[in-house]
């Protein structure tokens, strides 16, 4: 009767054991199935924000150019301004001369 006993306080000992072993097993594919998901969800977080950046570079980008060739445009009228302004006072200024030349010759 001790023998019979001992041997089912083993063999609960091993099933405890044994069932204790496969919780532990359990939870530790939870926690990695946990991991993986969480690193997944970061990824497309990350993946996520770097379009995004990517997006607002490139409409930052865009906005420059339009700006500065905005300002190549205007600058480019003021030169041609300028430049109309300089043969119309240059065209003045030797007309003004030629008729005083023309007066001195009188």
């Amino acid at each position: 009767m001790k023998t019979m006993l001992i041997t089912v306080i083993a063999a609960n000992l091993a099933v405890g054991t044994a069932v204790y072993a496969q919780d532990l097993t359990q939870d530790t594919k939870k926690a990695a199935t946990k991991t993986a998901d969480v690193t997944k969800d970061t990824s497309k977080e990350v993946a996520h924000g770097t379009t995004k950046a990517a997006v607002k570079t490139a409409d930052v980008t865009k906005e420059t150019s339009k700006d500065v060739a905005h300002g190549t445009t205007k600058a480019a009228k003021k030169t041609g301004h300028t430049v109309d302004t300089g043969a119309k006072d240059t065209g003045k200024a030797v007309k003004t001369g030629a008729d005083k030349v023309v007066d001195a010759v009188k």
